[in-house]
């Protein structure tokens, strides 16, 4: 099993932070390269499509409206991998009331093809990129 973490300090509170990312279908509001996400199953699962207009399905596994995160499998994807986890977490920074640092990780099992550093550099680029555009929308 393979895993990645990114995370980044970001100029807002955790409170706004959290507004923002929260929502199990909010990737469109800050992530430029999701640009739909619809729901079925009472909220449970996201129909994403990418730019490509390629879906990618994911359940929703575990969210925490007090400790700000959720969690999410991956159901299908265009992604060579299998077995996916994912957590988007926002932290308080101790000090700075107006800032909040976003931590976004996942593990996941390489398919067949593709290597463990080219998942893990795939998926770091992804949540590196993902938040740096989340950085961008709160005014950084």
């Amino acid at each position: 099993m393979a895993s990645t973490s990114v995370s980044r300090v970001v100029p807002a509170t955790p409170a706004r932070v959290w507004e923002l990312v929260g929502g199990f279908g909010s990737l469109p509001d800050w992530l430029p390269y999701i640009p739909e996400s619809s729901f079925s199953e009472g909220g449970r699962v996201r129909h994403l499509k990418n730019p490509d207009g390629e879906p990618i399905v994911e359940r929703l596994m575990a969210f925490d409206e007090e400790h700000r995160y959720y969690s999410y499998h991956i159901v299908q994807a265009p992604f060579p991998v299998v077995d996916y986890l994912s957590t988007l977490r926002v932290h308080e920074i101790s000090g700075d009331e107006n800032a909040a640092e976003v931590q976004w990780s996942g593990r996941f099992v390489p398919k067949a093809g593709a290597t463990e550093d080219e998942v893990v550099d795939l998926f770091t680029g992804i949540y590196r990129d993902g938040l740096e555009a989340l950085h961008k929308t709160l005014g950084g």
